[in-house]
């Protein structure tokens, strides 16, 4: 039986888990002040996952300038995540969870052969790595090959806003999904009312009421 896929307002699982130096950090630390986009990597010789933190460090700042937090969660060790970090996700916070302690309490399961391998999107996705100078490689020892990626973006109170299960390997979503918020609503914005364009103009009438 398939576990319970983590949805919108649902309350994020808060863990400890190393940086690139082994200091021991809670996920929770990263959602306090700001959103937070919690990245979940593959295992090392992914492709599809070098290309997706291509396109963070790429729109890091546009990030940055919605008020977001990034942190990337792999499978390696702190030693082995700063070695990956440095050439893949200079600039971003990478977390080290060698167990997949984390993996797990978000819900992403190990895939099966047609969401890893045999799938023509897939393929056509490892070409388009290839002509970027991303070649495939086996997983280093201890990470699973089959082990899906997900992205989530959580709230200050640590509520789940987007939780984006992929379907494929490949299925990374686009950089404007993220920064877009829910139908164009903030992310730091409150989901309890209004969300919309609506919402932002309400918002912004009450500021300068205030």
């Amino acid at each position: 039986m398939k576990p319970k896929l983590l949805n919108f307002n649902d309350q994020a699982p808060d863990l400890v888990l190393k940086n690139t130096q082994g200091a021991e950090l809670t996920l929770s630390s990263f959602w306090k002040e700001k959103p937070l986009l919690l990245a979940f990597s593959r295992h090392f010789g992914c492709t599809q996952c070098k290309e997706m933190l291509a396109e963070l460090v790429a729109g890091r700042e546009r990030i940055f300038a919605e008020g977001l937090e990034i942190v990337v969660v792999t499978q390696g060790n702190p030693e082995m995540t700063a070695s990956f970090a440095r050439e893949f996700a200079p600039g971003l916070i990478c977390l080290s969870d060698p167990e997949r302690k984390a993996y797990r309490a978000y819900r992403l399961e190990r895939g099966n052969l047609f969401q890893t391998f045999l799938n023509l999107s897939v393929w056509k996705a490892i070409a388009r790595a290839r002509r970027k100078g991303l070649a495939v490689e086996m997983p280093p020892e201890g990470q699973d090959a089959m082990q899906m990626s997900g992205i989530f973006v959580i709230s200050c109170d640590g509520k789940i806003e987007l939780p984006y299960y992929y379907d494929t390997i490949a299925d990374h979503p686009e950089l404007d999904l993220l920064l877009s918020g829910v139908l164009s609503t903030s992310w730091d914005a409150s989901f309890n009312g209004p969300v919309g364009k609506q919402n932002a103009n309400l918002q912004n009438r009450s500021g300068k009421n205030e």
